[in-house]
């Protein structure tokens, strides 16, 4: 018993530690994720922002990159080396595309189109401000305003079209003759005047009623006096400032385009017509497309101004 109570008593005590440290792996992935996020979400908006045509070249590349590592260029079909990229000259390295001769035609097509789209439109804009130009004119000139019912102005097909016209009291000219009356001459200054900074060209036409020329002698006949009338109609109009240049033609028509075809002798088939024309109408009536020249420097001398032909 007394052994038992002098044997020693051991107590055992467990001490508990903290967790192992695991350092910053961590970090580094999330840093990694981030930056792949990053490049992913940039890559998004280069694919958006790229032309479909730049992706095209970029998968060619793609699908055979050796190719173009071999050869050079910046695509499979554009290789600095002897083998041609194509197209008809097969000494050209350069043409990855090769475009049928259909389809260069209806480019062309399709761009003289629009250049002519572009042109009618100018030529309206110039052809309606001059309209609005002359009948500002007519109102506002007193001398003009009374003969305002002799003056008629269309926009048709061939462009801005002037028309004086005849009256039975009224007349432009004397029986027979091409002489132009003093009222006849102030609306053709005036007129004239208004065109001197045109750019289209001018037609100008003489029409006679259907009446026979009373003295036909040597064939003298409402041809010759049509023609008369209207070349001493632009007379007037080269005096006043039109440039005698912008003139595409000077025509008699005698009784061939009446104004009224149901009453063929009524004065107002007798007219002088005045046609701003067109780039359209300039090249179908004449013909060819002719560039419009300068108008001469002022004070050089016109010698068809200082030497007018005599009308019969």
């Amino acid at each position: 018993m007394a052994e038992k109570k002098l044997q020693p008593i051991i107590i055992k005590r467990i001490k508990k530690g903290g967790h192992a440290v695991h350092g910053g792996a961590w970090k580094i992935a999330y840093a990694d994720f981030v930056t792949a996020m990053m490049a992913f979400f940039l890559l998004m908006w280069l694919l958006g922002s790229t032309a479909k045509g730049e992706l095209q070249g970029i998968s060619d590349y793609f699908s055979s990159p050796l190719k173009v590592a071999m050869m050079g260029g910046d695509g499979s079909g554009n290789s600095s080396s002897v083998i041609p990229g194509g197209g008809n000259d097969l000494t050209k390295v350069h043409g990855q595309v090769k475009r049928s001769d259909a389809e260069e035609a209806r480019s062309r097509r399709m761009s003289m189109d629009a250049k002519r789209a572009e042109q009618a439109r100018q030529d309206a804009d110039r052809i309606k401000n001059l309209q609005n130009k002359i009948d500002a004119l007519i109102t506002e000139n007193p001398r003009l305003n009374e003969y305002k019912s002799q003056i008629r102005m269309d926009v048709t097909p061939d462009g801005l079209q002037i028309q004086i016209v005849d009256d039975q009291n009224r007349p432009m000219f004397d029986s027979g003759s091409a002489l132009v009356k003093p009222y006849m001459r102030d609306i053709l200054r005036e007129i004239g005047t208004a065109l001197g900074g045109v750019e289209n060209r001018i037609s100008l036409a003489g029409h006679t009623d259907a009446v026979p020329y009373g003295n036909s002698e040597r064939g003298y006949s409402n041809w010759e006096l049509s023609a008369d009338r209207a070349n001493a109609s632009r007379r007037e109009l080269v005096s006043a400032g039109m440039p005698d240049a912008k003139l595409g033609r000077v025509v008699g028509l005698a009784a061939s385009d009446l104004l009224e075809p149901g009453n063929p002798r009524a004065p107002a088939n007798r007219r002088i017509t005045i046609t701003v024309l067109t780039r359209e109408a300039e090249e179908r009536l004449m013909g060819k497309t002719t560039p419009v020249p300068p108008p001469p420097e002022p004070g050089t001398p016109d010698e068809k101004q200082d030497n007018p032909p005599v009308a019969r």
